[in-house]
């Protein structure tokens, strides 16, 4: 048995969880160990009793680890273990990360970046443009958007990310080859294609009440602060915003009308210190060090040299910035001299502000930093 089949063996086994998994570790120190140590060995451990290490000794005519490993072949699915490099390093962090994930896509090094969308399932016009705007300007500028597959703000959150052609993390409160809600199936495709769909529960575990909150603090977890658009006082928003509060995370917050039910979470967010939020930049500008912006254009050299900081831009960038040319310059003007969409110019000089290549002056005016 391999270290990760072990792993996937452990996380059958209902009741167990991940603070038990983590007390066992500490006593046994590998899965494999914890498989075959004794009841007496196992009942040792602070919570496992006898029945829960009767489980564990019996877990070969419990659970079929090589059905699980065929069905996560079926679905596309890998497993990444707390041990194994790709795992999430800010989930590392919290206290008490999954000791596996089941994965469908890729986690990429840029993840890092991530802010979590979130919000009520029962959104208003308001708030799923909201969520949508942000999470577009967001993805637009590199940075991960992450939630839970959810109906509502979450799902807002996902297609707005995909459709700035940005990263997009979905971390389910239910089995990968169990999607819920059923008709987020086609969006969850995509997402595994543009990102990743992340899950702790087994290949076809059906959600139930405690699954998501559990599913809430690896959405919080993986994220640099966590974004509430609209919630009510009574939200699971608002668990995921208490746990990231927990985890040391960033809180942000979108107003709402005081006489609105549906805005009433994140106004008393606000009030207890969330950070208001109205536009992307209230975000970027507390992630700026993440994005290592604070190399200066090289002033040394001839005519031929060319700063580091121009090297890294892409073509987009290097277009509208040429577009700028040396004077303060509208932003219809400067979309009419790019000759490209007014969104893709819009998110681009938001990039290059970013990256302290560009200034925002008052009427929506532009000049370049270089």
């Amino acid at each position: 048995m391999t270290h990760t089949e072990a792993y996937l063996a452990l996380n059958l086994l209902p009741g167990i969880g991940p603070i038990r998994v983590q007390r066992l570790l500490e006593r046994f120190e590998s899965p494999e160990r914890i498989l075959t140590a004794t009841g007496s060995e196992l009942q040792s451990v602070s919570g496992i009793g006898r029945e829960m290490a009767d489980a564990i000794r019996d877990w070969e005519n419990l659970v079929d680890v090589t059905e699980e490993l065929r069905r996560m072949e079926e679905h596309g699915i890998s497993a990444l273990t707390l041990e194994d490099d790709a795992y999430p390093p800010a989930l590392r962090e919290i206290h008490n990360p999954p000791h596996l994930l089941y994965l469908k896509g890729e986690i990429l090094d840029r993840d890092r970046h991530a802010i979590a969308v979130v919000g009520s399932r029962r959104i208003t016009h308001y708030g799923r443009e909201t969520a949508r705007r942000l999470s577009f300007q967001l993805a637009h500028t590199g940075v991960t958007i992450i939630s839970g597959l959810a109906r509502g703000i979450d799902t807002a959150a996902h297609e707005a990310a995909i459709a700035a052609g940005g990263r997009t993390i979905a971390v389910l409160g239910s089995g990968i080859g169990n999607i819920y809600p059923p008709e987020n199936a086609a969006l969850a495709q995509r997402i595994s294609e543009n990102g990743a769909v992340l899950s702790e529960f087994p290949v076809l575990y059906v959600p139930d009440r405690q699954s998501f909150p559990l599913r809430n603090r690896i959405v919080s977890g993986m994220s640099q602060g966590i974004l509430v658009v609209e919630a009510p006082s009574r939200s699971g928003a608002l668990i995921t915003a208490n746990q990231a509060m927990e985890q040391g995370r960033n809180v942000y917050a979108v107003p709402g009308p005081i006489d609105r039910p549906s805005s009433e979470g994140c106004n008393r967010l606000i009030q207890d210190g969330a950070k208001l939020v109205i536009d992307s930049r209230d975000i970027l500008d507390e992630m700026e060090m993440l994005f290592s912006l604070n190399s200066e254009p090289s002033s040394s050299g001839g005519s031929g040299s060319t700063s580091p900081v121009l090297e890294g831009l892409d073509d987009t960038e290097r277009a509208v910035l040429a577009a700028l040319g040396d004077e303060e310059l509208p932003i219809d003007t400067i979309i009419e001299t790019a000759e490209m969409p007014s969104a893709i110019v819009s998110g681009t000089l938001l990039r290059l502000e970013m990256k302290r290549l560009v200034k925002q002056l008052p009427g929506k005016y532009f000049v370049k930093l270089i």
